[in-house]
Parts: C-alpha cells; sequence; structure tokens
C-alpha cells in the first residue's frame, strides 16, 4: 500500500505513553464494571462479548449492554476519571504515521461523499493507546481489539493489535491493517446517518437472535463501507499495489464469525453470529471496493448477504 507521501490527519490522539497495564475493565487497574439498570452480567456473557465484538466491531462494552438485558455498563473508574487528552502532534514514529494517513484518507473520502449528498462530514478522532484508557463507553482494553465509542464519536486502537492479526489470525499486511481502520470509520458513518441510534431503539424491543441479526447488517456495510474508501482512495491517490486487495480479502476471512467459532468453540452458532460469516465480509468489502456507492451497501434492505 503506497501512504508514504499522503498527509497526515489532525484528528489524532497519541496516548500509547499514558497508558496502563491490562488493568482496567476485566483486571484490577480500571476498576469492576456495574450496571445501570437491567440485570448483571456474569463471566459467559463477557466472554460471548469479546469474541463478537473482538476484531472489526463496536465497542464490546454495547455488546455487554445487549448481551446483559439492557442499561448502560460502566465501569466506576470511567465516571469518576477524566479522559486523558492525549498529544495531539502528529506522531513521527512509522505505525502512527501510517494510521494517520489512513484516517486522512478516510476523512478526504467520506468529506467528499457527504458533500454530494448535500452534508457536511464531521470527522472522527481517533485514539491510539496501550494497555488501557477512558472512553466515554467505558474502560477500552487492547483485548477488545480495535472499536467505536459512539459517545465520544472516537475510533480506539492499540497498534499492537496489528500483530495480533499477523501472529495469531493469518491476516499481514499493512492494507488489512488500513481495513481495520476504515471499517471503524464506517461504523462512525453509520453514527452520523443514524444508524447507531437506531439499532439502540431496536435492542429494546427485539429478541436477542433478532438484534444479532440486525447487528451482522450493521457489520457488514462498515466493511462495504471501508471497501468505499478504497476505491475512491485509489482513485484520487492509487494507493493500492499488488496483493493489497487480497490482504484485506484474507483479513475478512480470518475474522468471520463461522473462522472464529469453528477456532474457539468447534462447532458454528449462526444464530449468535453479530458480525457475518467470511464470505459474507468479503463479499460486501468487495462491494463497497468496486462501486464506490454508498447505496450499494444498504445491507439492511439486501435479501440476500
Amino acid at each position: 500500500m503506497k501512504w508514504e507521501n499522503n498527509r497526515q490527519s489532525d484528528n489524532i490522539e497519541d496516548r500509547r505513553n499514558e497508558g496502563g497495564g491490562m488493568g482496567g475493565m476485566f483486571g484490577g487497574g480500571g476498576g469492576a464494571p456495574r450496571r445501570v439498570g437491567g440485570r448483571g452480567i456474569g463471566f459467559g456473557t463477557i466472554v460471548i462479548a469479546l469474541i463478537a465484538g473482538w476484531i472489526f466491531g463496536i465497542n464490546p462494552l454495547t455488546i455487554l449492554g445487549v448481551l446483559g438485558g439492557g442499561g448502560e455498563l460502566m465501569p466506576e473508574s470511567a465516571q469518576t476519571a477524566p479522559a486523558p487528552s492525549g498529544s495531539t502532534d502528529k506522531p513521527a514514529d512509522e505505525m502512527g504515521r501510517f494510521v494517520s494517513s489512513v484516517l486522512a484518507g478516510t476523512e478526504d473520502v467520506w468529506t467528499t461523499v457527504f458533500q454530494q449528498g448535500g452534508a457536511q462530514y464531521q470527522p472522527p478522532r481517533l485514539v491510539m493507546f496501550s494497555g488501557y484508557t477512558p472512553t466515554a463507553c467505558g474502560t477500552g482494553q487492547s483485548a477488545m481489539g480495535p472499536f467505536y465509542c459512539p459517545g465520544d464519536q472516537k475510533v480506539y486502537i492499540d497498534t499492537s493489535f496489528y500483530d495480533t492479526m499477523r501472529r495469531q489470525l493469518g491476516a499481514p499486511g499493512d492494507f488489512a491493517q488500513a481495513y481495520v481502520v476504515a471499517h471503524e470509520v464506517g461504523h462512525h458513518v453509520q453514527n452520523l446517518m443514524g444508524l447507531t441510534e437506531k439499532m439502540e431503539q431496536a435492542r429494546r424491543r427485539v429478541s436477542e437472535r433478532e438484534y444479532n441479526a440486525l447487528s451482522v447488517r450493521l457489520e457488514l456495510q462498515a466493511d462495504c463501507f471501508a471497501g468505499i474508501w478504497a476505491h475512491h482512495n485509489h482513485k484520487s491517490k492509487a494507493i493500492l499495489e499488488p496483493g493489497d486487495v487480497e490482504e484485506a480479502l484474507n483479513a475478512a476471512a480470518a475474522i468471520g464469525d463461522d473462522a472464529l467459532q469453528r477456532k474457539s468453540q468447534g462447532q458454528v452458532v449462526p444464530d449468535s453470529f453479530t458480525h457475518g460469516t467470511s464470505e459474507q465480509r468479503q463479499r460486501w468489502f468487495h462491494k463497497g471496493l468496486e462501486t464506490g456507492s454508498v447505496q450499494a451497501c444498504d445491507t439492511f434492505n439486501a435479501r440476500q448477504l
């Protein structure tokens, strides 16, 4: 992927030197999570949430809220400790510059797409952290993988996750890493479109199985939006090199619900899918890449995913 000569985003917060160890949400460092309303959450639910929301998804704290029967989950520490501001200087290290460059590309693409639709794009901030960090959605941890928090409209990523992609998931490559950022920005776009609020409303009136099905459509749309970024960014800046698309498709295959479930529990339970199968994730990313069209990414009205 050609990114070195592209501009860097100003919407970066670098908290990597402010993080702690692996405390936070489930450890001793960040305070135990407590629920406001709804029923309690057992360890089994936490494991499910981490598996379901681990890779390329909305904050697992949101999933915990769904599986726990409503209410808002807030770690005690997050209610009292203000989030660190982080350095707003442009990162000097290669990984930081890479993430900043990819984010800038998403800003350019979605600003144009929104303008064509008669709207103004409000870009998210992206927080790079190490270990754990406070967010408006609770304490974020590196074990959660990258996530988007609608509460503060920020994307959070511990860049050590890229090592996990390469070593444990078999999904190496810089374009696969860029896909991660573009997918999370896709969730921000959905938030601006009002889909996040509609999902929250749906959660209150549908069954868990029905909500899971809606969640799959939400995630596949974010995959398609990542494809839109790649389509337009390549069209304007020729970022793609041979093998890049295959890297993204390989990453999409590695994190399909069926692949993750087969790897973690030896069997596949379709009713529990929250992100889509490997084949579905590949297909919708490729659809966004081929068309560059938001209309083509309408997973909620698609008869076949």
